[in-house]
């Protein structure tokens, strides 16, 4: 059976087809995705001239941002994968959804048993699992996402913080991304900011907070924006990176008594 030829208008559908093992399959994609294939524009404005040429048989958008395009797509005759996540649960579903559509179902099954796994694991690590951290004890933690103006991360980052063990009292899970001012998070008292800036990558000063004049008694993080803002397995990424973050101590401790157990 003829491989299917996929074009990836969503960084996240181009990191999960890469985590699927289908990355040979994608002939085009943005200028925001991570692989090395020929370009057919961005993420929001794509040439669809240069779609038609390279003839997929799947094309792949992402959020609310992109229905337009899914709907182009599918008057010019396209079979569309579109996945708007707003959920952590969702975000794994888009993983099998996008593998059943690549044709790759079994790839899909693994890829969303291993991410629960890790999530098990951190759960198990941080003490969440068996109750060892009561949700009032956990550290507070602030998102943002976009600084003019300040933008308290939605949809499933507050699922991540609470899958690595925080207490994100900015935005409910699954709400978008919103507004703050200055005397919402510092009443807040976060333990923790972190900076995942959209579109910067990690190039993100950590002053940033202190040089718009918000006075944070927080450690501040400064985390490359795909591991939480992209719904791919780069989240995955995120959620035990965040962790480490909050819970140092019993990384060290957990990463110590691995190496004593293999000496």
């Amino acid at each position: 059976m003829e491989q299917p030829r996929i074009v990836s208008l969503a960084p996240s559908a181009t990191a999960t087809l890469d985590a699927l093992g289908v990355a040979d399959r994608v002939v085009g994609v943005t200028a925001h995705c991570g692989l090395d294939r020929p370009t057919v524009g961005g993420w929001l404005n794509p040439d669809y001239e240069t779609v038609d040429e390279l003839s997929p048989d799947l094309v792949c958008t992402s959020d609310g941002l992109q229905r337009e395009i899914r709907d182009e797509l599918q008057e010019r005759g396209y079979r569309v994968h579109h996945h708007e996540p707003s959920r952590l649960d969702e975000v794994l579903a888009g993983f099998q959804s996008l593998a059943d559509a690549a044709g790759v179902d079994d790839a899909g099954e693994a890829l969303v048993a291993e991410s629960r796994h890790r999530l098990d694991a951190v759960a198990e690590e941080v003490g969440i699992d068996d109750g060892e951290i009561a949700s009032d004890d956990r550290p507070v933690v602030y998102c943002e996402e976009w600084s003019d103006p300040p933008m308290a991360a939605g949809n499933w980052v507050p699922d991540a913080v609470e899958a690595a063990g925080g207490r994100y009292p900015f935005v409910d899970p699954g709400d978008r991304s919103r507004e703050v001012d200055r005397e919402t998070v510092v009443d807040a008292d976060p333990d923790h900011a972190v900076l995942h800036i959209c579109g910067t990558g990690d190039d993100v000063s950590a002053d940033r907070f202190a040089d718009r004049g918000w006075s944070l008694n927080s450690e501040v993080h400064v985390v490359d924006d795909s591991l939480l803002n992209q719904p791919s397995p780069k989240l995955i990424d995120g959620i035990e990176l965040l962790a480490k973050r909050l819970y140092p101590e019993r990384f060290e401790r957990s990463r110590a008594y691995s190496d004593d157990s293999y000496s």
